[in-house]
């Protein structure tokens, strides 16, 4: 497997990236990871430094589906191999079938969420749809939650996962909505189901590169529920559809499970005209940094809702979920998702290497 891993790369970061003047240089990426076969496009960092990775299987990606990177640059199948060596007629519950996302929690737990379903727009394996919990001190999975079809429908894609107390929040981009859990009980329901706010537009195209990007049947791509966010004091979680745009609703209605679809819907507001975006992450300032796909842009939505440039880049070609550690490092993963098989006639139009960057971010 020809993958390099360069940790050492230093990062020149001259003046202020997020308003830069005329004396000042942009801020320059590192290639923290690079591969010639995993397609990745989540990311998540441990205290200690460890880089994890994952991709889903309908992109091409060869190799496990969550992986270390190790000091070689060689990608690790993480947990373990079993977990990465699902094949259909196995227990879906005990595999990874197609992962979208891993995310870490507060209690050194990380998240990997499997959409369950036979490709993207493919139908959800009974009992594929699930979260699985893994314990980063011991690589050890903790817990399962698998989400019944009254949860994950077979049209489901859950995307994402953002967390709040005892509370969960997911992302439908398949059959629109979002998806409330209860991470100590396991009880799990979807609210804006098929809504307005979580499905995707018919007049917003995702662009990249000047090209619209195409589904398989030659239509322009739609995605719905996609990025999620949530404030740093919780009052707030963020969602939109992948071509956006942004809207908000107080935790407090979304975790009262007696409210009716109207009345959630009422409290729902419109707050940014986010364009289309690989990813989002926040900061604990309640910055909103995200991936705008058209311009290969990182760029930062203050809470006051200014935006600004961090950086401009052709190599962030379909950046997709970013990840801010704990020392103010942001990683991006760049999985070129445009260019995969499936969006050109099963022909893939991956550059490789695949790579992961990294970047520090200035100090708050």
């Amino acid at each position: 497997m020809k993958t390099l891993l360069s940790f050492s790369a230093a990062l020149v970061l001259l003046g202020s990236p997020l308003a830069p003047q005329a004396h000042a240089a942009p801020p320059s990426l590192a290639i923290a990871a690079e591969s010639h076969e995993m397609i990745w496009n989540g990311v998540a960092v441990d205290d200690q430094g460890r880089v994890l990775v994952s991709g889903p299987r309908w992109t091409g990606s060869q190799g496990p589906s969550v992986a270390e990177i190790d000091a070689k640059g060689k990608p690790v199948p993480f947990p373990d191999e079993a977990w990465n060596d699902w094949q259909p007629g196995k227990d879906p519950s005990k595999g990874f079938i197609n992962v979208n996302a891993i995310h870490r929690d507060q209690n050194n737990g990380l998240w990997v969420i499997d959409t369950g379903a036979s490709g993207f727009g493919g139908t959800v394996i009974p009992g594929g749809a699930k979260l699985v919990r893994i314990d980063l001190k011991t690589r050890k999975v903790a817990r399962v939650y698998v989400l019944g079809s009254e949860v994950a429908t077979e049209n489901s894609y859950v995307d994402d996962i953002r967390f709040n107390g005892q509370q969960a929040y997911l992302t439908d981009a398949g059959r629109p909505g979002l998806i409330v859990l209860n991470v100590e009980t396991g009880a799990a329901r979807r609210v804006l189901d098929n809504s307005p706010f979580t499905s995707a537009p018919g007049n917003r195209p995702i662009t990249v590169g000047g090209k619209t990007v195409l589904a398989p049947d030659g239509q322009p791509l739609k995605v719905n529920a996609d990025p999620l966010e949530l404030s740093p004091d919780g009052r707030w979680f963020y969602f939109a559809p992948l071509e956006g745009p942004l809207y908000r609703i107080e935790t407090r209605w979304l975790d009262d499970a007696s409210l009716d679809a109207a009345t959630l819907a009422s409290k729902v507001e419109k707050w940014f005209d986010l364009p289309p975006v690989g990813g989002t992450a926040m900061d604990a300032q309640g910055n909103l940094y995200f991936t705008e796909l058209a311009t290969h842009s990182l760029r930062k939505l203050t809470p006051d809702r200014r935006v600004e440039t961090v950086l401009t880049d052709p190599r962030l070609h379909w950046t997709d979920a970013p990840y801010l550690d704990r020392k103010g490092t942001i990683w991006l993963p760049v999985p070129q998702m445009d260019r995969v098989g499936l969006f050109n006639n099963k022909e893939s139009k991956i550059e490789w290497p695949i790579r992961l960057y990294r970047l520090d971010l200035p100090k708050p």
